[in-house]
């Protein structure tokens, strides 16, 4: 089995291959991997459903043994997409313990770490109100329409030859 990341691979229904391709992947996707979704509270002030988690950020475990527990994200360990979140632990038999790691997707983002102005950098404004713009305007003719639309024309203009000569 080749263990190349394909860059044309879209997607599969087996299983096999969606883990070689999320265990094979670069870490600028492997990071992708890692986000999770916003709360409701954040989805409306940000305007977007998911994010990815990094250090700081306050999540909500959903899933799993600590459903319901709340703590902030003390390391993001992308090479094996997994989150450990300060405060939550296991136990060893030895008594020892250490920090439980999660699955990005099995947690929600609560309060977000907003020191970097890039994160969630807003669209242009030109950009937007070009988009409206365009949407009220109307819509233009390719130039494909006016060639048939000229072509038409010219059939109804010119004068008819008739057959029964």
């Amino acid at each position: 089995m080749k263990q190349e990341f394909s860059n044309s691979w879209i997607s599969s229904s087996q299983i096999r291959k969606q883990r070689k391709y999320r265990a094979n992947a670069p870490l600028h996707i492997k990071g992708k991997f890692l986000s999770a979704h916003l709360s409701k509270e954040l989805r409306k002030v940000h305007g977007i459903r998911s994010a990815r988690i990094r250090k700081g950020d306050e999540v909500k475990v959903m899933i799993g043994k600590f459903k319901g527990k709340i703590g902030k994200v003390g390391a993001v360990d992308t090479r094996k997409q997994r989150v450990a979140i300060d405060g939550i632990q296991n136990k060893k038999k030895d008594g020892t313990k250490i920090n439980a790691f999660f699955n990005a997707s099995n947690l929600m983002i609560t309060n977000l770490v907003t020191d970097d102005k890039k994160r969630f950098k807003r669209k242009n404004v030109k950009s937007e109100t070009k988009k409206e713009e365009a949407k009220k305007a109307p819509k233009e003719k390719s130039k494909n329409q006016g060639l048939k639309e000229n072509k038409e024309a010219k059939d109804k203009n010119a004068p008819e030859k008739n057959s029964n000569k």
